[in-house]
């Protein structure tokens, strides 16, 4: 056998011996990394669904329902007494560097619960002030609706709008209220469906 034989026999059996590492560490590691999905979706849940209107597991208590761009949403159903009293679910707007990922929660009359940043790359310092542990600006929409303002209001202050921008970082706010217009409107379009009780 030459040495380049054993060479190439050696270097495949340390690579099989890593593959089988990484295999067995990703079975031990998958009920820990989902069982921390599910903790990080019930805290955005609770933070955008009061437990006041609620007695049921919103996590589990979801279904499917298409937007307007035939994306799947999944919406989580609060339900008090088996009436559905208000649903949450994810949106999305752009901001400086990207996507962000929200997720809101309305009542059965399309008044806001709550709005929760999930993930953005935003500048620190600038655009991250959209994070509740940065800042208020997300709470104050909180209570608001597609009337409250009215829909040619929903807009930073600088494009003629009710919402404030950050000093330097107006592409982000821009990006989130118009992600909860968003929100709104397709709650507005879709709400017999998502109220149902089924």
């Amino acid at each position: 056998m030459s040495k380049t034989h054993i060479h190439g026999v050696i270097l495949g059996t340390f690579c099989l011996g890593f593959g089988l590492v990484l295999a067995i560490t990703d079975q031990l590691t998958a009920d820990d990394i989902a069982a921390r999905a599910l903790e990080d979706r019930q805290n955005s849940l609770s933070q955008v669904i009061p437990d006041g209107i609620h007695d049921n597991n919103l996590v589990t208590d979801t279904f499917m329902i298409k937007d307007a761009a035939a994306r799947e949403i999944t919406v989580y159903r609060a339900r008090s007494n088996g009436k559905v009293t208000g649903v949450a679910y994810e949106i999305h707007g752009t901001g400086y560097a990207g996507d962000i990922k929200l997720m809101m929660g309305i009542d059965a009359d399309g008044k806001l619960l709550g709005v929760r940043v999930l993930a953005h790359r935003e500048t620190p310092g600038l655009g991250d002030k959209i994070e509740v542990k940065k800042g208020d600006w997300i709470l104050r929409f909180t209570g608001l609706s597609l009337g409250n303002p009215p829909p040619e209001r929903w807009k930073v202050k600088k494009d003629g709008g009710e919402f404030d921008q950050f000093a330097g970082a107006t592409i982000t706010p821009r990006g989130v209220v118009g992600a909860i217009r968003g929100g709104l409107d397709f709650f507005a379009a879709n709400k017999a469906r998502l109220m149902e009780t089924n």
